[in-house]
């Protein structure tokens, strides 16, 4: 028998329980999670030897499950998990983000994290579990680590509810005004998801409050925990430079030359005049010859020129924290809150549907927004989530966007995660599928980028939906703000820090936050935050979300004056969408026996697809309107409901002794009695009628389908 040892707590009303046992014993710790039925291994695993790199190496790999759902999915000719879904993906990002500043950037022995879903209930969100979990595994593990962590859920209803860790059937039961997931430790927040519907900056930062109130008692629950089963930290070196060539490269950085340099760099170190300039390719040719002289005068000096790299870093960082903190001065010489030059052009390309160009400073992005028929919606299939996604947003990075040679192909967890979360800022301002019936995708591709190129992929991407004249709600922006901090002296000071807007390539790098936001004039629709320090405070979040709604009203109106509402008429190449309402009942009847009717219909009306929805909604998509008419006036013949006292007008195909057969198109007829041809005896009907007449009759029966007609009637 396992024994296990096991803490729990109630949560939300919910049993959440933490079980610690010999499962997975070879991993440096292993917790099984449990919130609601849904359950989560999560092992952390470090390795036993340094390894010779100048960056800490963390992985975080979510691990979804099929079988967790009860389900079998996937290729039909594999029926096993493959490549992780974008959700896990995104899923693990987060987790990432939430742990790693707790970390000595400085360490270089690899550490692992895996997050296996062992068992859905279908409500219980697992990303909640699962960072809780991650929290516990390292917290109570030989891994050196400055947890512990937690997370929650949150969203806000329109009806005013804020709830906690809602499950998926009251966030899908109700509409929301935001839905976020908040983390951080039991006095800072370090890390956001929000995606809104125009959510105000004060409700925002109420929601971030509450949030940090019910971490507080999760990691209250924690340390419990780590005080009754938590292991001593191992001892592992950190990367240090040699004391002599740290002071060397110190030495040789902040020397001040005025001879042979322009009038501009007069006066300042070898390092500031190197990153100091406003252009990014300036700056990185600076750099390059910089380390190039440096490592011809540690070689001069007797010294081996090895891991200059990290202590010039140090100096950046160093550098760039003092001369905002004390002066205001940023990199490219901008106000702390000024944006960088802004440009948008629209109706680039004749062929495109919608296709746009935003520089933001250097970074740039070329947006191209494609329409297709309802049919074209993209089928997703997850442990989480199975449906259809309608709207679709997708960013690719290519190497040569900053300069560099590097491998193209399937997209990395970087491009997957800023597309998501430009398709989250948008999302909300898609016109409905009643209104717009089209399938929308849009492509973000960067083609310079030095900071920021998610925030300018929405910007991009807004301008590229109303060139294709999609009546989007109202246009969004996104601005990336910064921050940077000085380290309290002692725990009872204040902490100082300055907000910077608009950040880019080394304010990125360097900063101690990148906190993304879009939004509308009206409020946020999206926000994501991570930290390289402990976290913020509310009261930091106050001010960078109003400089960063400053920021985005200015880049609105820049936006305005490019285009200023969706076009009237969508593009000469984008497909004609007509859509017609028939009963659920009649489907079958358009469809034919495998699907003989529609296919006959698409062919002899020259559409593009006929698509049909179970609620009896049809969307034809053509090239040309009277091809998409054509196909639309087929089908109301085939579903046509007749009714008594409705006149029609048909041909006769059939004359029988009591009467006659008058075709009603699509499939449909009806019969005149020999008694309903005319007032008084009718001996022949061959006197009266011919085969191939035109004749016009009042419905006077339906029954069963079959369709009484009269002339008679329609004469009297």
């Amino acid at each position: 028998m396992l024994e296990f040892k096991e803490f729990s707590i109630d949560f939300q009303g919910k049993p959440l329980s933490l079980k610690v046992s010999k499962i997975a014993e070879q991993a440096n710790s292993a917790v099984l999670g449990q919130y609601g039925d849904t359950v989560v291994l999560v092992t952390a695993t470090m390795g036993k030897n340094d390894r010779a790199t100048d960056y800490f190496p963390l992985v975080v790999d979510y691990e979804e499950k099929f079988y967790a759902a009860g389900k079998i999915i996937g290729s039909r000719f594999i029926r096993r998990e493959g490549r992780p879904s974008e959700e896990a993906i995104l899923s693990g990002r987060m987790i990432d983000r939430v742990l790693r500043p707790f970390f000595n950037s400085r360490m270089r022995r690899d550490v692992q994290i895996v997050i296996t879903i062992l068992s859905y209930d279908e409500e219980n969100d697992p990303d909640f579990i699962s960072l809780l979990s991650a929290s516990v595994a390292l917290a109570i593990s030989d891994i050196p680590w400055n947890g512990p962590v937690a997370g929650v859920r949150l969203a806000k209803m329109k009806d005013g509810n804020l709830m906690i860790n809602p499950t998926k059937t009251e966030i899908n039961g109700g509409e929301f005004l935001f839905e976020s997931f908040v983390a951080g430790n039991e006095s800072k927040i370090n890390m956001i998801e929000l995606a809104a519907n125009e959510v105000s900056e004060k409700e925002a930062i109420g929601s971030f409050e509450t949030a940090q109130e019910e971490i507080k008692k999760l990691i209250k629950f924690q340390k419990e925990i780590i005080s009754k089963i938590g292991k001593p930290k191992s001892e592992v070196l950190l990367t240090e430079p040699d004391p002599n060539l740290k002071h060397k490269v110190q030495e040789f950085l902040l020397r001040r030359e005025t001879v042979g340099v322009p009038t501009e760099a007069s006066g300042k170190t070898k390092l500031e005049a190197a990153v100091y300039v406003s252009d990014k390719a300036e700056q990185n040719d600076n750099l390059r010859k910089l380390k190039e002289d440096l490592k011809e005068y540690l070689v001069s000096e007797g010294l081996i020129p090895d891991g200059i790299d990290s202590i010039i870093e140090e100096e950046i960082d160093a550098l760039i924290h003092k001369n905002v903190l004390e002066k205001d001065l940023r990199p490219d010489s901008r106000k702390l809150d000024e944006v960088r030059t802004l440009f948008g052009q629209v109706g680039l390309f004749k062929r495109l549907h919608g296709s746009a160009l935003f520089f933001r400073g250097s970074t740039q992005s070329l947006a191209v927004t494609t329409l297709a028929a309802p049919g074209q919606e993209q089928m997703i299939e997850t442990m989480e989530v199975s449906g259809k996604r309608r709207f679709m947003l997708h960013y690719n990075f290519p190497p040569y966007s900053v300069g560099e040679i590097g491998r193209m192909g399937a997209p990395g967890r970087r491009e997957i995660g800023h597309g998501a979360l430009a398709e989250k800022a948008i999302r909300s301002i898609i016109p409905s599928k009643e209104e717009f019936p089209y399938t929308i995708r849009v492509v973000s591709e960067i083609l310079s980028s030095n900071g920021s190129s998610s925030m300018a992929t929405v910007c991009a991407s807004i301008l590229s939906l109303m060139d294709a004249g999609v009546p989007i709600k109202k246009p969004v922006a996104g601005i990336a703000m910064g921050i940077i901090t000085e380290k309290p002296q002692t725990t009872n000071d204040k902490q100082k820090y300055k907000v910077l807007t608009d950040i880019q390539g080394p304010e990125d790098h360097y900063g101690d936050m990148d906190c993304k936001v879009a939004g509308t004039t009206d409020g946020i629709t999206a926000m994501q935050m991570d930290v390289k320090i402990e976290g913020v405070t509310a009261d930091i979040l106050k001010d960078v979300l109003a400089q960063a709604k400053k920021a985005r009203l200015e880049i609105l109106e820049v936006m305005k004056k490019v285009i200023d509402k969706p076009r009237e008429k969508l593009s000469e190449f984008a497909p004609i969408i007509l859509t017609l309402d028939i009963n659920p009942e009649r489907i079958g009847e358009v469809i034919g026996p495998g699907g003989k009717i529609i296919n006959m219909i698409i062919k002899d009306t020259g559409v593009t697809t006929i698509d049909i929805e179970q609620t009896g909604k049809v969307f034809v998509s053509a090239t040309t309107p009277e091809q998409a008419q054509a196909a639309i006036q087929y089908i109301q013949s085939l579903t046509k409901e007749f009714e008594v006292g409705e006149i029609i007008e048909g041909k006769i195909i059939k004359l029988l002794e009591f009467g006659a057969i008058v075709d009603l198109g699509g499939g449909n007829d009806g019969m005149i009695h020999i008694s309903e041809v005319k007032s008084g005896f009718v001996k022949d009907i061959n006197e009266v009628l011919k085969l191939g007449d035109i004749v016009k009759a009042k419905i006077i029966k339906v029954e069963n389908g079959k369709i009484g007609l009269s002339i008679k009637a329609l004469m009297q």
